[in-house]
């Protein structure tokens, strides 16, 4: 069992980055499979991007690819979103989660068993 502290979000004019960071609590960080998630108000929570337990697989979803690079470093029980090319449309709170499946890197929330509190990005113009 983990807990999950985001950070890193904020306030970002439209073509710029953020890198967001999820922080672990406890010492089985290196077993779980690692996701990011984002929600608007009114909308379900959407798929961002996963890694498997040793960073070897990732999945991305299509709004994604070529644009977030999700990486984890297992020594600092840390987990990372680098977001470049923001646009308005990424404005929403960002969740990280930590999932069952070591191998997995599910698009599907109920996937996972651990959620941060999430972290709110802002994207203007």
């Amino acid at each position: 069992q983990v807990q999950l502290v985001e950070s890193g979000g904020g306030l970002v004019q439209a073509g710029g980055s953020l890198r967001l960071s999820c922080a672990a609590s406890g010492r089985t960080f290196s077993s779980y499979p690692m996701g990011w998630f984002r929600q608007v108000p009114g909308k379900e929570r959407e798929f961002v991007a996963a890694i498997n337990w040793n960073g070897v697989s990732t999945r991305y979803a299509d709004f994604a690819e070529g644009r977030f690079t999700i990486t984890r470093d297992n020594g600092r029980n840390t987990v990372f979103l680098q977001m470049n090319s923001l646009n308005p449309e990424e404005t929403a709170v960002y969740y990280c989660a930590a999932g069952r499946d070591r191998w997995s890197v599910s698009s599907v929330p109920r996937m996972y068993d651990y959620w941060g509190q999430g972290t709110q990005v802002t994207v203007s113009s």
